[in-house]
């Protein structure tokens, strides 16, 4: 079992609940490298996950990890942060094994920056895909984005099509978190004789609006639905996570201000991306993760 206190450093740390972490502090933390989490994003986060915070004698915050349980066998990963001070002396791997203990037997997701793609790799993660971070201001003209005939605003009648959708794209049925962001995103579904075939969801997030999760079978479909997003936010900031590098849907998002600003790692412990995906012509895929924490 990992011990609750270490001496790393200069410091003598101690695990805490980031439920009782300080909103600013965290936000502090985030910003010490260069992630563009708000304390409201923090809020998010800490609403729907797990985690702990390692702090010094003092009560300064050093370091984060947190855990997201989406079913009974999956969890993701994500704001393991480490202080800029601290990053090679053990207090990643410290947290993380807080982190795999409390998730113990189920099968993991996460998405790793270049820097800490070793500190996964020593424990027993497996590469899998390329993120790519698109983001920028948006160019295009409100009027390149009109709405299909066959997409509309989303209303809360439709969460648990989307729920549903969300599900056979990602691998499990991630209720709790779909309708945590029906509450705060503005969603575009695409539906056919009445049935949602794709969906794209988009709230405030950082330097401005995050587009995710995007569900859909093909590019098609995909840009059908993320183009009135663009549409909605000419002008300013906005940003979409993606595995796709090529295609329709990455040249429209490329055409429209969003190019590659950063690329992270998805890595997977224990079942493979491949074992949660679906199969068949017109099976839904994830063209926008929720997010780099939440997949």
């Amino acid at each position: 079992m990992p011990s609750e206190q270490a001496q790393i450093d200069a410091f003598a740390m101690q695990i805490r609940d980031v439920a009782d972490a300080d909103h600013a502090q965290l936000h502090a933390l985030s910003i010490s490298v260069g992630w563009p989490h708000r304390a409201e994003d923090w809020q998010f986060l800490r609403d729907i996950g797990e985690g702990v915070i390692a702090s010094d004698e003092i009560g300064r915050i050093m370091g984060s990890a947190m855990w997201f349980r989406h079913s009974n066998e999956l969890a993701t990963i994500g704001m393991v942060i480490t202080s800029p001070r601290l990053q090679t002396q053990g207090t990643g791997l410290w947290m993380m094994e807080y982190a795999l203990k409390d998730v113990a037997g189920m099968n993991l997701r996460l998405n790793a920056t270049r820097a800490a793609q070793r500190l996964y790799l020593s424990l027993g993660f497996h590469p899998e895909k390329t993120v790519y971070q698109c983001q920028g201001i948006v160019a295009r003209r409100p009027e390149d984005h009109a709405l299909s005939k066959d997409v509309r605003l989303l209303g809360p009648e439709d969460l648990a099509a989307a729920v549903a959708l969300d599900a056979d794209a990602f691998g499990v049925a991630r209720s709790i978190l779909i309708e945590k962001l029906f509450q705060h995103s503005r969603g575009y579904g695409l539906f056919r004789d009445g049935a949602l075939q794709a969906f794209a969801l988009c709230r405030p997030f950082g330097r401005g609006h995050v587009v995710g999760p995007v569900a859909a079978a093909d590019d098609q479909d995909a840009v059908a639905v993320v183009m009135p997003h663009i549409g909605d936010h000419v002008g300013n900031f906005l940003r979409l996570d993606t595995h796709f590098e090529a295609g329709d849907f990455a040249l429209h998002l490329v055409g429209s201000g969003l190019s590659v600003f950063d690329t992270v790692l998805t890595m997977s412990y224990g079942k493979r991306l491949s074992d949660y995906t679906a199969s068949g012509p017109q099976a839904p895929t994830t063209y926008a993760l929720v997010s780099q924490t939440l997949g």
